[in-house]
């Protein structure tokens, strides 16, 4: 019987809120998160200290930039790394620069945030 009210009221309180807000996190993919988080304790030692850090990281990256973003912005880095004309497109063309300055702006946020 108290369940049911319970649910009652929860289901009340959406009503009035509009909707459950869907976290920004089940928007990234987990094994998105999983790469970021080991690539950058990688880079920043491999402690706990350095697992809390990164995960605040991609938290606050994610909170900025929606998923289609950061995945374009990341091909476009990793593509960007091949050599002469192959890499060019990746590395000088409009989409290519936005996207990549746009997740240089969140990671520089995060870094204020988290380190």
């Amino acid at each position: 019987m108290v369940l049911t009210e319970v649910l009652r009221a929860i289901f009340a309180l959406t009503a009035l809120t509009g909707s459950i807000t869907v976290s920004w996190a089940a928007t990234y993919p987990t094994v998105a998160i999983v790469d970021y988080v080991y690539g950058c304790m990688k880079a920043n030692g491999e402690t706990r200290a350095a697992l809390e850090n990164c995960s605040c990281s991609i938290d606050i990256i994610a909170s900025i930039v929606p998923y289609e973003r950061y995945e374009a912005a990341e091909t476009f880095r990793s593509l960007g790394l091949q050599t002469g004309e192959r890499g060019v497109l990746f590395r000088e063309s409009a989409p290519a620069k936005s996207a990549i300055t746009e997740l240089r702006r969140a990671q520089a946020e995060a870094d204020v945030r988290c380190f």
